[in-house]
């Protein structure tokens, strides 16, 4: 995972996939009503994609990312509800019990900008700390 950088040109939220692989993403939000999880994005390699569009509304956002083709993921520590097939989940909470899957997404801090893109990146090609 590299920086995320605010973007000029449009409002919403851009995940860049950096690596050769497929990539699928999952992503996390807290909207009027309460949590939401929803997903799954294809992201091919070397490509970017819209997740979410028009101006941000929260400062947070989670995402959690597989890598389709070498196996691998982007993940942190909060928790939140998936499956394997395109979903759209209200609420965070008894993932388990009501038939999802959890999974630890990372968060990202958009510090309340309109648009914002996350780069991922592969982990061999950073740099090293």
């Amino acid at each position: 995972l590299s920086f995320a950088l605010p973007q000029d040109a449009r409002a919403d939220l851009r995940v860049c996939n950096q690596t050769a692989s497929r990539v699928g993403i999952s992503i996390g939000y807290r909207d009027p009503q309460g949590w939401v999880s929803e997903g799954w994005y294809l992201i091919k390699g070397n490509n970017c994609e819209v997740l979410l569009k028009d101006d941000l509304t929260a400062r947070y956002y989670y995402i959690y990312a597989q890598d389709y083709d070498r196996g691998g993921e982007w993940s942190g520590t909060s928790v939140l509800c998936t499956q394997d097939r395109q979903f759209t989940i209200d609420g965070v909470e008894d993932c388990l019990a009501r038939g999802f899957d959890r999974m630890k997404f990372f968060e990202v801090d958009t510090g309340e900008q309109k648009n914002w893109t996350v780069q991922l990146t592969d982990p061999s090609k950073s740099a090293p700390k």
